[in-house]
């Protein structure tokens, strides 16, 4: 019998699980863990809460937790509860599929102000992950930068300006509901470094901005390239930019009958953050950009801002005892391959890159990495000597049975337009299950 510890319960640990059951059958046992008491990781606390056909895709790993030689291990903190070293003792192999769950800091002069924040903590607190649940961003002010150019900061952006109305459906915390329709805010300045052609938002996120009720979408149409050029990209960009161009189409006197309005600031990079204990503006370069690099003009200009939120990319957690790439922002790896027994996959691998779908053929990926490096069982105690550990340690562990009472439970506070209110302490948690 083959024992494999998974490290993280998102995307990329739940296809990796997949993958050992379809490559083993029976012949596996598998132990998913992670530090808080849910899982789904990305899904649960990442994508946003008004997309919940894209968290329907739990439904999958929910079939993978179920079979008999998966288990999920929650409330399990590895690097402090239990060592890697342990694991791999443990275990034939043990996969660091943690994520990218840090910010990757701004690092300009004043990033260190009041109401700035990046995505990752804004993010995790409309999405109620306990770490940021009391994060209380100041939405009195009137203007809200955010800065990025991918998904996230579409993701934000929308956040910031829907109504009530526009949540229905939507699993959004209530302490996050409740200070967004008290928002005072009335402009959002998208920021970006380079232009139109190098956005990384995709065609349906950038369509549903165009379709909020209270807010218009702003390009400015001197940021557009010539149309012609745009036969030139990629497809899915190719989408992107007409949706930009349509922004750019829509007259002033629709803008200026509703309350708030969605800007993009191309060619535009922050250099620092002005306030006196509070962020209260922006300072930017003008930019152009040279063989596909934002290249900064020495024109500079300030953007008022009473809520900045930074979406640039994201970094992996450090473990103890695991070779890491403080540059990447990832664990040290040979395509997957850390030290013997010990792999990462997802974006602990590859770092914060790619969809959700992404993470299979990479799950399936590393799973074939194990079979190729040990073709057969180790001999190693597995999930017995985990409870034993486990048992001597005093651990609280979360099973997966808990955790479904813990969603029942959730769904049973849930506001009538709602699929489910979270908990967001993890005491709360364990208490529910």
């Amino acid at each position: 019998m083959r024992h494999i510890a998974i490290v993280g319960s998102g995307p990329a640990g739940y296809y990796t699980a997949e993958a050992a059951q379809k490559l083993w059958g029976e012949d596996v046992c598998i132990d998913i863990f992670d530090m808080l008491p849910v899982p789904y990781g990305l899904i649960r606390f990442g994508v946003a809460p008004d997309h919940q056909s894209i968290k329907g895709v739990t439904r999958r790993y929910e079939q993978t937790a179920l079979c008999g030689n998966v288990r999920f291990l929650g409330n399990v903190k590895v690097g402090e509860d239990v060592a890697i070293g342990e694991l791999q003792e443990l275990y034939d192999a043990v996969v660091l599929a943690t994520g990218a769950p840090r910010d990757r800091e701004l690092g300009i002069p004043g990033d260190h102000l009041g109401n700035v924040f990046g995505s990752a903590a804004f993010v995790g607190w409309y999405n109620g992950h306990p770490e940021f649940a009391a994060l209380s961003p100041d939405l009195s002010g009137q203007t809200a930068v955010v800065i990025g150019m991918g998904n996230v900061a579409l993701d934000v952006a929308r956040i910031l300006a829907k109504t009530r109305e526009e949540f229905a459906g939507s699993d959004i915390v209530a302490h996050a509901l409740d200070a967004l329709m008290a928002s005072r805010i009335r402009r959002i300045v998208i920021l970006g470094r380079r232009g139109p052609h190098q956005i990384m938002m995709t065609p349906k996120e950038l369509g549903e901005l165009g379709q909020l009720s209270r807010a218009a979408p702003y390009v400015d149409p001197r940021d557009l390239p010539d149309a012609a050029e745009d036969a030139l990209l990629e497809p899915g960009i190719r989408k992107s930019v007409a949706h930009l161009r349509s922004f750019a189409a829509i007259p002033e006197s629709i803008r200026g009958e509703l309350p708030l309005e969605v800007e993009f600031d191309f060619f535009a990079a922050p250099r620092g953050l002005v306030g006196d204990g509070r962020v209260r503006a922006l300072s930017v370069e003008r930019t152009r950009v040279e063989a596909g690099r934002a290249v900064g003009t020495g024109t500079f200009y300030e953007i008022p801002a009473d809520l900045v939120v930074s979406c640039i990319g994201y970094q992996t957690s450090p473990i103890a005892g695991v070779p890491f790439d403080e540059r990447a922002g990832r664990f040290a790896n040979d395509e997957g391959r850390i030290l013997p027994g010990l792999y990462c996959v997802g974006w602990a691998r590859r770092g914060p890159s790619g969809t959700i779908g992404t993470n299979r053929p990479d799950g399936f990926g590393v799973v074939d990495m194990i079979a190729e490096d040990f073709p057969s069982s180790r001999g190693k105690a597995g999930r017995e000597g985990f409870d034993a550990l486990a048992a001597r340690r005093g651990l609280e562990v979360v099973s997966f049975d808990d955790w479904k009472r813990i969603e029942e439970a959730e769904q049973a506070r849930a506001r009538s337009d709602a699929p489910r209110e979270k908990f967001v302490d993890v005491e709360e948690m364990i208490r529910a299950r």
